[in-house]
């Protein structure tokens, strides 16, 4: 069996990549391929500038994010807060981590006992999947309060620096939103800094390197996020990713410095269906790799996930139309049964 080190996709697509064709087993079937990549079908998501402060622009931004939450689950802050030079500095980051030799990657994701921090190819499951995904993920958890970062990778030699001061600015980031989707929804401002709903954020970076032909293989599936929300930084100038909405595919261009927010399956049951965790992929690219770095705000295991009682209380809402179960309850059932979860968790 091949070793994990020469299975990444890094490894051997920078070494042949001018003469390999796309492996078989990366073809997706005739039904999944993206055809056509970007098509322009006058579909954009909504751009946020999150930068105003007096009280009638601050109920004109939850007016905005509440209405792409309904109608795109998708949309791009500009505004944010966090620092151009530490977008760059953690981009820079992932992307000299991707460069580095495999064994050196590998070695350097391999201190958790738990495996929660980890390098893979194409999907977690590697060996079992019959169609694999062009790229390779790094993946760990970055709590707030910092207890795994004695595992995270050590080389780059800054990165525990760079990439724990990001993950701790994205952070207010995520909670400002989700405070101003409570203010929208109706519920308490607080009510994500309770449960342990925001307590186990994790980062997941992708790395996308260039395919010999993108229109037969996805660098990710068609999915929902298993998230409350994610943020997301894009590689400046690659396209990649691409929203479904009413049947039809649409990139998101990648704004310098915005971060793309997409609301998760988790606030679609919290808000009781109001908001839509919008399905996504990822499509390749001929000429330039991509790396695209990936903020997951999750709960912790114990905490339960179900509509918010004060939509119920305050009357907006008569019925819950979905179940309650936990996070460890929900994650073990998305990634075990897939799409055919979903049905299950409606009442």
């Amino acid at each position: 069996m091949e070793a994990m080190d020469e299975m990444l996709l890094a490894n051997w697509v920078n070494l042949h990549h001018s003469s390999i064709n796309v492996p078989s087993s990366y073809l997706q079937p005739p039904e999944t391929r993206p055809g056509t990549l970007f098509i322009s079908s006058g579909n954009t998501i909504p751009v946020i500038d999150l930068g105003g402060h007096h009280h009638q622009h601050h109920a004109d931004i939850i007016n905005q994010i509440l209405k792409a939450s309904e109608e795109y689950g998708f949309f791009q802050v500009i505004n944010h807060g966090v620092s151009r030079d530490l977008m760059d500095d953690v981009l820079n980051i992932f992307k000299e981590f991707h460069s580095m030799p495999s064994k050196e990657k590998l070695n350097e994701c391999s201190k958790d006992p738990n495996r929660s921090c980890k390098l893979y190819t194409s999907g977690e499951n590697h060996r079992r999947d019959a169609v694999h995904y062009w790229k390779d993920t790094l993946t760990h958890p970055c709590p707030p309060s910092g207890e795994y970062m004695k595992y995270w990778p050590n080389k780059p030699s800054n990165y525990r620096k760079v990439v724990g001061k990001y993950t701790e600015e994205v952070r207010k980031l995520g909670l400002k939103i989700l405070e101003m989707l409570c203010e929208g929804l109706g519920i308490r401002k607080e009510y994500f800094l309770s449960g342990g709903l925001s307590e186990n954020p994790s980062l997941v970076v992708h790395h996308y390197p260039p395919c010999p032909d993108p229109t037969l293989t996805l660098g990710l599936a068609k999915h929902r996020d298993p998230s409350i929300i994610t943020i997301l930084l894009q590689d400046k100038n690659v396209r990649g990713l691409q929203v479904l909405k009413d049947h039809e595919w649409f990139g998101v261009d990648p704004i310098p410095y915005a971060f793309v927010v997409n609301i998760g399956l988790l606030l679609q049951i919290i808000s009781n269906g109001r908001l839509i965790g919008a399905e996504h992929r990822v499509v390749t690219n001929l000429r330039n790799a991509r790396t695209s770095v990936a903020y997951f705000m999750n709960p912790s295991k114990e905490s339960i996930i179900e509509p918010a009682n004060d939509l119920l209380v305050n009357g907006t809402t008569q019925q819950t139309i979905y179940k309650s179960l936990s996070y460890e309850e929900f994650r073990k059932n998305f990634f075990h049964k897939g799409p055919k979860f979903e049905s299950e968790l409606h009442n």
